[in-house]
């Protein structure tokens, strides 16, 4: 990201934000509601346009008016708070239903790799069952399956276990760290700062749609440089 501005309407959101994340790194991006955080993660896919800047992801500049959105989308997985699932769907059609859809692939090779996805997620069980039978955090690694199902080159994730009770946090942040330690280019909103000190291998704190810092989480969440991070940090540790 080179200098990204984003505003809807008169009210900016994102105020010249730059940053690098590198293959196979992950980052958290971090900071108070409202601080742009989502909005970012939504630019870098495209589901939002810019105002001003660009953005390159994998050689592909995503403001480019010629560029395929689903060809980006391909390449860049994301995970909402919301699962967003198909209720009508059992897990595993939830899983084929994008490959077989939307890029037309063989139904019987996708299914193989579907149930491959959910063994990954530690949910080969419920194969057959509907989002209404399943645990929020079931949920969630079903919807993080179905993400990888396009075989991204990088996963967004944004607040995605914000509505989940501890213990079904803990399922899915565990799978989060297993796709980061395989090398998925891993970009998490996330309030999870245990998490980020875990497996980050850099922190973005923003605040007021500008990124105040950024670093290694032993930099960033244990010796802030700035004023504006320690407040927060201070808040919520």
């Amino acid at each position: 990201m080179r200098d990204v501005e984003k505003s809807f309407g008169a009210v900016p959101v994102l105020r010249g934000v730059s940053l690098t994340v590198h293959r196979g790194e992950t980052v958290c991006i971090i900071g108070p509601s409202g601080s742009g955080k989502s909005t970012l993660l939504r630019c870098i896919n495209g589901l939002v346009p810019i105002t001003a800047g660009s953005i390159t992801v994998a050689g592909r500049e995503v403001n480019d008016p010629k560029l395929d959105p689903l060809a980006l989308r391909r390449d860049v997985g994301i995970v909402f708070q919301q699962y967003n699932l198909f209720p009508h769907r059992t897990a595993l059609q939830n899983i084929m239903m994008a490959p077989v859809h939307v890029l037309g692939q063989d139904r019987a090779s996708v299914e193989t790799r579907a149930r491959a996805l959910l063994a990954k997620v530690r949910l080969t069980d419920k194969a057959d069952g509907f989002p209404g039978e399943l645990s929020g955090g079931q949920q969630q690694r079903v919807a993080i399956a179905r993400a990888l199902a396009m075989n991204p080159k990088v996963m967004l994730f944004d607040e995605v276990t914000a509505a989940l009770d501890p213990e079904t946090k803990k399922e899915v942040l565990v799978t989060i760290q297993e796709l980061a330690g395989e090398g998925m280019t891993c970009i998490l909103v996330t309030h999870e700062m245990g998490f980020a000190r875990r497996v980050a291998d850099q922190v973005f704190f923003t605040d007021g749609g500008v990124l105040v810092e950024e670093g290694p989480p032993e930099q960033v969440l244990d010796a802030p440089r700035e004023a504006r991070t320690r407040d927060f940090l201070d808040k919520i540790l």
